[in-house]
């Protein structure tokens, strides 16, 4: 069974730099054909996708975070991290990691999210 947990800082000043990581068990993160996702959810609105790092260590973005964002990987401690600079009251949400197979449209695993405020 794989298990994603978040953690992170749950308050950040705007302008920061938002970091949180997420700890798999359960299975490598270097197995293909994994994704390993961040996305994020603000009170009333939708899920939206930040970007993912693939088994191989490749990146990618959405264009709505690519200028400011940046996921890596810690493979001896099986763990990716989200980096999210300049961080406004905006992008206070709930965060969340999450796996898919390269070729699925679902996510099959979930970590239970990690609630971010944005707030001097």
């Amino acid at each position: 069974q794989v298990q994603l947990q978040e953690s992170g800082p749950g308050l950040v000043k705007p302008s920061q730099t938002l970091s949180l990581t997420c700890t798999v068990s359960g299975g490598s993160i270097t197995t293909k054909p994994y994704y390993w996702s961040w996305v994020r959810q603000a009170p009333g609105k939708v899920v939206e996708w930040i970007g993912y790092i693939t088994y191989s260590g490749s990146t990618y973005y959405s264009s709505a975070f690519n200028s400011r964002t940046s996921i890596s990987r810690d493979e001896s401690k099986n763990q990716f991290t989200l980096q999210l600079n300049s961080v406004t009251p905006e992008d206070t949400a709930k965060y969340y990691c999450a796996r898919r197979e390269a070729t699925a449209d679902k996510y099959d695993y979930w970590g239970q999210g990690t609630q971010v405020t944005v707030s001097s």
